[in-house]
């Protein structure tokens, strides 16, 4: 199975001190780096398929956030260069985000991540790049397709153990040597894919909630000021992703689990709520109504409306008196 894939690696402070040794693999690509990090240095690491990390050094000296650039309030601001020289994305509100990063990572296909070096580190680490074809294969027999497919979509995060850090170090001696063959290094590729979503139950997670990380509400209250800025206008899913700084995918996952509904429903309850916002404090008519907010006409107001709230709009104008609220703070899907 070839493995091409998209990766996006920008860093800046970050320093190879070896060069770097890899294998293309049966739907796979192992790597091993070593490198360096300045006090102050910073990543930021996107791939269209999911990775496994791990570090052989201590990484509890870096932060990582997933949706926002990790903040040091120690740095001093002559340090925080990557930002200022606009070689790395930097996420809106990042200020307060960032946790101690593990040594062990499965990283979804999708999931942006953003480091920051609080001090000075040298570290090694092997990288592989899975094809998620294979992983499926690999899984469903055990999980059912549904089943991979969920845990292909969550990550993890724990400091290891020995059985890990033994294959680890297993693959990345084949990796540097090519000593045997191919299926050798594919099949410590396999156990360590099995052995760490295995422990995926008493691993760390990215959010609070271990199985279904979320938009923050911070991140939702962004979504509704940016849709409400639009008059209620369409919002595409690049241009919400972008608005809370997090890829399309992994936005998509996120949203789905923090609303329960998909992007698009959710855009259409917001706009009725600018229309009960509208109805409740103008006298516009309905087609002007419609028009303002993006509907094709009053006919597709109503249906709409109905459908969300269960009556007309005429109906709900008669029920609700002027300048009676409408809008709240975007439903919060509970665990």
């Amino acid at each position: 199975m070839n493995h091409e894939h998209e990766f996006v690696g920008q860093t800046n402070g970050i320093t190879l001190t070896a060069p770097v040794r890899w294998q293309r693999l049966d739907g796979a690509v192992g790597v091993f780096w070593q490198a360096e990090g300045a006090r102050g240095a910073r990543g930021y690491y996107l791939s269209n398929h999911p990775r496994i990390s791990v570090f052989f050094n201590d990484m509890s000296g870096v932060r990582v956030s997933n949706d926002a650039v990790p903040e040091d309030t120690h740095l001093l601001a002559s340090d925080r260069t990557a930002e200022g020289r606009g070689l790395l994305p930097v996420a809106q509100g990042a200020a307060g985000h960032g946790r101690p990063m593990a040594r062990v990572l499965f990283v979804p296909a999708g999931l942006p991540m953003w480091t920051l070096f609080t001090s000075g580190h040298a570290f090694s680490h092997l990288d592989i790049h899975l094809h998620p074809s294979r992983l499926v294969k690999m899984l469903s027999p055990a999980l059912g397709k549904p089943g991979a497919i969920r845990v292909l979509g969550r990550p993890v995060e724990c400091e290891g153990n020995q059985a890990i850090d033994a294959l680890a170090t297993l693959l990345t001696d084949e990796i540097r040597t090519r000593a045997r063959h191919a299926l050798f290094a594919e099949s410590l590729v396999d156990s360590l894919v099995a052995g760490l979503l295995d422990i995926g139950v008493g691993a760390r997670v990215g959010e609070p909630d271990r199985a279904e990380p979320r938009l923050t509400r911070g991140q939702m209250r962004k979504l509704v000021t940016c849709f409400r800025a639009r008059g209620g206008r369409r919002l595409t899913i690049a241009e919400m992703s972008a608005e809370v700084g997090l890829s399309e995918s992994w936005f998509s996952h996120l949203f789905k689990n923090t609303t329960g509904t998909t992007p698009l429903q959710w855009q259409l309850r917001q706009r009725v709520e600018l229309a009960q916002d509208l109805l409740g404090s103008s006298g516009l008519s309905l087609a002007e109504i419609a028009g303002r907010l993006g509907f094709t006409d009053q006919a597709h107001l109503t249906k709409v409306f109905r459908r969300v709230t269960g009556e007309t709009p005429a109906a709900w104008r008669r029920t609700h008196p002027a300048g009676a609220p409408a809008a709240s703070d975007p439903p919060q899907r509970k665990a």
